[in-house]
């Protein structure tokens, strides 16, 4: 019988415990279990349960990655202007909330350089707002061209991109930020649309979902700085008041109305739905990250729900049997 030494030329690392990141192949011997085990990697993606947020709420805005997140804003009921950070394990409270107070915005950026922008203060009425964030405090910018809530956001701080929302003559407008004001672009969205998602950049933005007044949307567009362009192949699952995050080519879409939990990635062509989806099914949810690591929080109904997705991929400790 050939010996793993004269495959490999290395004998088995024995360990007491197993290493915190293995790597695909590596093979070591448990001495605490008295198995054998190795590395692999996820075949699918999956979501795992976190921390709560302090502040329970439906359609927050976010921003920044799964271990620097930002929470900011919702309805309660009634609207808040909380703003909470995550550090991939808790959420913190910021005494300092946002200036103007409202739900359903939009939001991008980092956990020190965020950017909240439109929303609901209170029904019919829309904001404008925009408000920028660095670390510690909340300070107010030049507003949208267009009031405007229930809409999608992508980008930086210094380079936001807003599109959609209500009320309904302006779902289909599109505004550029340039870290002092918007710009209306010439590009508007080819699917007039409220309560959609979004990903990517100012040059590379994606706008997924939605609703106009109908039923859900799974209509998918791509931005590239000047003009949106229909894909059509949509979403496998049509839903309105999902969340996004990732970019242009890699993006990750999920939750939605009504208690949704699909989740879906999209690789800049299609879309492809995964086995498992979120953990508590909910829609008006924000959400941030990458399509590899994303952090999911908030939702209908008012939920201070929090969960971590790793994509497929991730390092993966198995046990090696015989058979």
């Amino acid at each position: 019988m050939a010996e793993y030494i004269n495959i490999r030329g290395q004998n088995i690392e024995v360990v007491a415990s197993d290493p915190a990141n293995p790597t695909l192949g590596q093979i070591w011997y448990n001495s605490t279990s008295n198995t054998l085990k190795g590395g692999g990697v996820t075949t699918a993606g999956a979501w795992a349960t976190g921390n709560n947020l302090n502040t329970a709420r439906v359609g927050p805005g976010g921003a920044g990655t799964q271990t620097a997140g930002l929470a900011f804003g919702g309805w309660l009921p009634g609207n808040t202007g909380a703003t909470e950070e995550y550090d991939g394990t808790s959420w913190a409270n910021n005494p300092t909330g946002l200036n103007t107070v409202r739900g359903y915005l939009a939001g991008c950026g980092i956990q020190t350089a965020g950017l909240a922008f439109g929303g609901e203060i209170s029904p019919p009425i829309f904001s404008a707002a925009t408000e920028e964030y660095n670390g510690s405090t909340w300070t107010s910018g030049n507003s949208l061209n267009t009031a405007r809530g229930y809409l999608g956001g992508a980008g930086t701080q210094t380079a936001g991109l807003a599109f959609g929302g209500l009320p309904v003559p302006t779902n289909a407008a599109t505004e550029e930020y340039d870290g002092t004001s918007w710009t209306t672009s010439p590009g508007s969205l080819n699917t007039a649309r409220q309560v959609l998602a979004g990903a990517g950049t100012q040059t590379a933005g994606l706008a997924f979902g939605g609703t106009t007044t109908g039923p859900s949307l799974s209509a998918t567009e791509e931005y590239d700085g000047a003009t949106w362009t229909s894909n059509p192949t949509g979403l496998n699952t049509a839903r309105s008041g999902l969340a996004g995050c990732g970019t242009q080519t890699a993006a990750l879409g999920f939750g939605g109305n009504p208690a949704q939990t699909a989740t879906e990635e999209y690789d800049g062509a299609t879309w492809t739905s995964n086995p498992t989806g979120l953990n508590t099914g909910r829609g008006y949810l924000a959400g941030c990250g990458t399509q590899t690591a994303g952090l999911a929080f908030g939702g209908n109904p008012t939920t201070a729900a929090t969960e971590e997705w790793t994509g497929a991929g991730a390092p993966l400790t198995v046990t090696i049997t015989a058979s």
